[in-house]
């Protein structure tokens, strides 16, 4: 759309500065056409704060997860809470005596083959 308008300006500027089309002049129609250039150029503006936030935001997030993790470990390392407490399991985590031991004793997944003669 902006290429669009901005093909007409340059034509009409160009080729026929003086001339009226739709009852306007080249002025009123680049004034009627104002507010839609301002929105894009206001869009513009706010993609490019966008995508400065965003990158601020992702660099104070690591510095978050590195004070949370820190916070974590204070929550293991306290010897009235630790890795059993509610408050562990509440942050997320799994208490240390519910965990699951991780041996896994998978049977067979298929059934044996069995042989059969044929007598002749």
């Amino acid at each position: 759309m902006a290429q669009k308008l901005q093909r007409v300006i340059n034509a009409w500027q160009t080729l026929r500065p003086t001339k009226t089309f739709a009852g306007m002049t080249l002025e009123q129609f680049k004034a009627k056409v104002q507010p839609s250039q301002d929105a894009r150029g206001r869009l513009l503006t706010l993609q490019t704060q966008t995508k400065e936030v965003v990158a601020t935001r992702h660099e104070s997030d690591s510095a978050s997860l590195e004070q949370a993790q820190f916070v974590v470990n204070a929550v293991k390392g306290d010897p009235t809470e630790g890795e059993t407490s509610g408050v562990y399991a509440a942050i997320g985590y799994v208490p240390k005596n519910q965990r699951r031991s991780g041996l896994s004793r998978k049977g067979t997944t298929t059934p044996p083959i069995v042989q059969t003669t044929v007598a002749i």
